[in-house]
């Protein structure tokens, strides 16, 4: 318990950092040879978690670890840092062949961005389920016959999560700008370090109330990169609107409410602002990156190709999908462009598409990812 407790602490102090742990094969309780198989990357949070998870729910089990370069599973696999051939790896070196009668593994649904379950299938002879977005969902999932209800394919930014967005930007921040102030203006030490930690939290626990300002438009229709740019200009100064009339009701409370005063903070808090609202959108799981141009691209059907195997359901992070013959998108405003579905249908029915009517094909989603830029020049 100390253990967990404390990898989650560091972990959601440095979540901008990766936190790699050892990879390999972890048994939990008493498997036997038709025991389930899951297997995730090796973010030390997210391996604690799913160990917690399992151990709790008595669950007897197999979990691989493979080597996601400490990163986790939906940035990782986005952007090119865990590929087919690290599953392939701890598939082919961990020994599980020789402990299992079945070849079925359970791979986290955040991994669809990056992981093709069609030639992990081709090249181990494993079959690849996808399961819930969130490691608490997996004995309601197993319970179900390793089938997900909706709410276990949706990512959603709960108030849990806000949160600890909110202490990942504040710790940082913090440190270097009272290290800043104590050599530059040393009285100002204490409140600077206090406004580094109260801004971040006021921007993301108040995140419902400005959200709608941050998706202009459903998939970038009829937008343009300067169209999005502006209106997003619009929540810094919402944000730092909030702030500025916190400000001047404690300035008033407190006898300090002045031109001076209110310049000299209205300033310092603007600069904290911005530099969080830079990528604000890339630090939840229901946006794309405001940096990353596919933010404009939608995903695109060819009707003809399409089955309706119900493949771009199971994995679509926002639950756009439903199929009853083809694949229909009705919630298509929720779509954040990660390409998972794209990269997941077998029979190439679907690709993006820019405003310009432009094309970008799976065989290129999947063979380049994404740097931290949003530029698909990661070859896997």
């Amino acid at each position: 318990m100390l253990r967990y407790m404390l990898i989650n602490i560091v972990g959601t102090l440095l979540r901008g950092f990766p936190l790699p742990c050892k990879t390999g094969l972890v048994r939990i309780g008493n498997p036997g040879r038709n025991s389930p198989v899951f297997l995730t990357g090796n973010y030390c949070v997210t391996v604690e978690l799913v160990k917690r998870v399992l151990e709790k729910s008595g669950i007897d089990c197999y979990l691989l670890i493979a080597n996601s370069r400490g990163i986790n599973v939906w940035c990782s696999a986005a952007g090119g840092h865990f590929t087919n051939h690290d599953v392939i790896s701890a598939l082919k070196t961990s020994g599980i062949e020789r402990l299992v009668d079945h070849r079925r593994v359970v791979l986290p649904q955040l991994a669809t961005a990056g992981i093709e379950a069609k030639v992990i299938g081709e090249r181990t002879g494993w079959s690849v389920i996808w399961g819930p977005v969130y490691a608490e969902d997996i004995p309601k999932f197993v319970e179900n016959g390793y089938k997900k209800s909706p709410k276990m394919r949706e990512v959603e930014f709960p108030a849990v999560q806000r949160v600890e967005m909110a202490v990942m930007w504040a710790f940082p921040f913090s440190i270097i700008v009272a290290l800043l102030a104590f050599f530059l203006w040393r009285s100002a030490v204490l409140p600077l370090f206090i406004l580094s930690w109260l801004l971040p939290f006021l921007i993301f626990i108040s995140f419902p109330l400005y959200s709608r300002f941050l998706n202009p438009g459903k998939n970038g229709a009829g937008l343009s990169r300067y169209t999005v740019i502006f209106d997003f200009s619009r929540v810094p100064l919402i944000l730092e609107g909030a702030f500025l009339l916190l400000l001047a009701a404690y300035g008033f409370l407190t006898g300090h409410l002045g031109f001076e005063f209110l310049l000299r903070w209205g300033f310092v808090s603007f600069v904290v602002v911005l530099l969080i609202s830079i990528d604000l959108m890339g630090s939840t799981p229901v946006y794309k990156s405001g940096l990353h141009e596919e933010r404009l691209l939608r995903v695109a059907l060819d009707e003809e190709k399409c089955t309706g195997c119900g493949i771009c359901v199971q994995v679509c992070p926002g639950n756009c999908y439903e199929s009853d013959g083809v694949a229909r998108m009705p919630r298509a405003g929720k779509c954040v462009q990660c390409g998972a579905c794209i990269v997941q249908c077998p029979f190439d029915a679907l690709f993006f598409e820019s405003p310009d009517g432009r094309i970008i094909p799976p065989e290129t989603i999947r063979k380049f990812k994404l740097n931290l830029m949003g530029r698909r020049l990661v070859r896997v």
